[in-house]
């Protein structure tokens, strides 16, 4: 596989996703992180985006409810190198009747190699990082030259 380099600008867009019963701790780690996430481009789910809003006073792009195509829409961006990070903290306790997009979501997000956070340590981790301030390369499998030398066998 031959590879190519992404460059993630120096504001970010991350992308906030939150299970139901997760709602409330994003709510808080944004709280937390307050500062740090206004100098940032936002996009959440559906709910999860009013509840961060309505608890922060961010400036957040809303977009469908996950069950309802928000992870899609996410996935898509993420694709379409709009996303820069995903924050996105589900509940391993929870059965989700819309699994099956959450693991397309976090499969989408690997092959892209954008930062992932599952949980509030890992999301400190990664907004502490001084990356989050500067310009960012990154290396991605070159797709494009795949599918090339898929046509040509």
């Amino acid at each position: 596989m031959k590879f190519t380099k992404l460059k993630a600008p120096a504001t970010k867009k991350i992308a906030l996703v939150a299970h139901d019963h997760m709602k409330d701790e994003l709510s808080y780690w944004c709280n937390k992180h307050l500062q740090l996430l206004q100098s940032q481009q936002l996009f959440a789910t559906g709910t999860t985006a009013h509840s961060i809003a309505q608890s922060t006073g961010l400036a957040i792009s809303p977009l469908l409810s996950g069950p309802l195509g928000g992870d899609q829409q996410i996935g898509a961006r993420i694709a379409e190198h709009q996303i820069d990070m995903l924050i996105f903290f589900w509940d391993p306790l929870a059965s989700m009747p819309h699994d099956p997009d959450v693991k397309a979501l976090l499969r989408i997000a690997a092959v892209w190699n954008i930062p992932v956070a599952c949980n509030p340590s890992s999301a400190d981790y990664l907004i502490s990082s001084p990356l989050l301030a500067e310009e960012y390369q990154y290396r991605v499998p070159d797709y494009k030259a795949y599918s090339e030398e898929r046509k040509q066998l």
